[in-house]
């Protein structure tokens, strides 16, 4: 039957294709008695060998985007599988009590992470116990013969419906095996809606139970633009998404003859089209879609995706591999910024009752200084490689980014002195605390460069945390007190002159972006996706006529809508067209 799920439309475009549930299956066990103990073992020893051959394919693709070592867990995973005091003690419960092999397992399981966790003070093998259960799951998985997801082991293109995604969840996917996200949770500014844009994949978002209503392999039209779902569509209405699908495809055909130009708009003021990216595996993205610079890479990324603290030559390595990659370009380096929705697991943080509110960023960075020093010299290191640029991220108070910028120069003079080869770096923040926002002028005396990031901005100012569903309506780019805490921030940077960027999911929206120009923005950055759309549009739009069109909506505009309004009646034509 035909049936129709509402979301949030989170990333443009329309997709048609059978689902791929990434959902955890049930795998609870029972205990059964076992007659044919030869068979119980046999199938054991096939899900074992099975579970050896999936990693195996995960850590060729893992190596492709994570390179040798970043995929050398899968080889630990592997040996975990072939231990012969596993697989023993597994074979010797089975053989002696007659169980099924499952239940065996999860009790030898069991005995070996009791084992492990009384080594407390050993954090090497409290590592191993995260380990344990991933393996654990995958083989029995195989054994109650049940599908384990993985997107990295995709082998044709699928529409992925999900809770919810994490970074980690798409660290070593192929983007051409996915045609489109759709999840449960998530707003515009989720990971599963910034990756879409980044990717240039349709993407419906916060539907509240797609992995309820949506059978795997079903049939769907996921439209990114208007924000639904249509479940077993017709065949008409199957033909008509896919000749949408090509329609699309000639489109981004036509934008891709955009990639080798600089961005100027039809009054010729040219500006900087910027990148945001969170792993050395987004290099060829961010080429392929004519970055002319990278605005903000998360270093978080290379934190989250390590089971304990990245050394400085392991940091080291990876910053000289993307300044060195995208050499002359401009490269913005953001220092690390956990905390609130991203904790670091082996990094023991006191619980928060709000942790958006509480240690994060660069509070974490001066609370944690011997991090924090590693970090700034692999930085200051790679520097000698490429253009590289180092920004605090949410900085609050003028004392924090003294505090941080005194660690740099400390650093800095330390390696000077060692005589390590160092490159020019400008030192900058972002402005995302409304407080710091409202100080732009004080800032722009002693910063390098200001990049506004609008995600925290936005959710800070309005007072509605950005991942929860019951107040999205509350996340408002385009509200008037946006638009004016941003014109403050520009206008103070240029008055010190200072550039100043946005690296904001606002920076690539076709609503904000005449705005944004209007106003005078320096540099835009965004998913790489979004680059060469917004190219054609910024080459539409004359920048001069824009200001009046922002000092109309700084004055005048009370809500979000009216602001939407004005831009639309501005620029009909062009928005219309993008």
């Amino acid at each position: 039957m035909r049936t129709m799920l509402k979301g949030i439309a989170a990333s443009d475009g329309m997709a048609c294709g059978r689902v791929y549930r990434f959902v955890e299956p049930d795998l609870t066990i029972e205990k059964r008695s076992i007659t044919n103990l030869d068979y119980e073992l046999n199938r054991f020893h096939q899900a074992l060998e099975a579970a050896v051959s999936e990693i195996e394919t995960i850590k060729t693709r893992a190596t492709k985007t994570l390179g040798a070592d970043g995929a050398q867990v899968f080889s630990a995973h592997i040996a975990m599988l072939q231990d012969p005091e596993v697989i023993g003690a597994v074979e010797a419960q089975v053989t002696a009590e007659h169980v099924n092999a499952e239940f065996a397992l999860a009790n030898v399981a069991a005995d070996y992470e009791q084992r492990l966790k009384k080594l407390e003070h050993n954090t090497y093998m409290q590592e191993r116990v995260t380990d344990l259960h991933d393996v654990i799951k995958r083989v029995t998985a195989h054994l109650l013969g049940v599908k384990l997801p993985n997107l990295s082991l995709l082998t044709e293109p699928v529409v992925v419906v999900t809770h919810d995604l994490i970074p980690s969840d798409t660290v070593s996917v192929d983007a051409k095996y996915i045609l489109a996200f759709v999840t449960d949770l998530g707003g515009r500014t989720s990971h599963s809606s910034i990756l879409a844009r980044s990717l240039n994949i349709p993407a419906v978002v916060g539907t509240q139970d797609a992995t309820t209503q949506l059978a795997d392999g079903a049939t769907v039209i996921v439209n990114g633009t208007m924000g639904n779902v249509i479940n077993n569509p017709s065949q008409q209405e199957q033909a008509a998404a896919q000749q949408k699908m090509r329609e699309r495809a000639a489109n981004m055909r036509r934008l891709a003859t955009l990639r080798h130009h600089t961005t100027t708009s039809k009054d010729g003021v040219g500006v900087m089209l910027a990148a945001n990216m969170g792993t050395a595996s987004d290099i060829p993205n961010v080429l392929k879609n004519g970055a002319e610079a990278v605005g903000l890479m998360r270093t978080e990324f290379l934190y989250m995706d390590s089971e304990q603290l990245p050394t400085e030559d392991e940091q080291f390595a990876i910053y000289k591999q993307v300044v060195q990659a995208l050499a002359p370009r401009p490269v913005v380096i953001r220092t690390l910024d956990i905390g609130g929705d991203k904790p670091l697991p082996y990094l023991k943080q006191k619980p928060e009752a709000n942790p958006f509110l509480g240690a994060r960023a660069i509070r974490e960075s001066l609370a944690h200084q011997n991090i924090f020093r590693s970090q700034l010299r692999a930085l200051l290191r790679a520097s000698a490689y490429g253009n590289l640029r180092i920004m605090f991220p949410m900085i609050a108070t003028l004392d924090e980014f003294r505090q941080a910028k005194a660690i740099y120069d400390d650093e800095r003079s330390k390696l000077t002195t060692a005589e390590v080869p160092l490159g020019k770096i400008a030192v900058g923040m972002m402005v995302e605390v409304p407080a710091a926002a409202m100080l732009a002028d004080r800032f722009a005396q002693e910063v390098d460069f200001m990049s506004i990031g609008t995600n925290d901005l936005i959710g800070y100012t309005m007072a509605a945390d950005r991942t929860n569903q019951d107040v999205a309506y509350l996340y408002q780019p385009y509200h008037p007190a946006i638009l004016r805490l941003v014109d403050r921030i520009i206008t103070a940077g240029h008055a010190a002159g200072i550039p100043v960027a946005m690296c904001g999911e606002m920076a690539g929206d076709p609503i904000a972006v005449p705005l944004l120009l209007g106003m005078g923005l320096d540099e835009f950055s965004m998913g790489a996706g979004a680059i060469l759309k917004t190219r054609q549009l910024i080459g539409q739009l004359n920048a001069k006529d824009l200001q009046s069109l922002v000092e109309t909506a700084l004055n005048s505009a009370s809500t979000s809508q009216e602001v939407i309004t004005m831009v639309q009646a501005a620029v009909p034509g062009v928005l219309t067209q993008n």
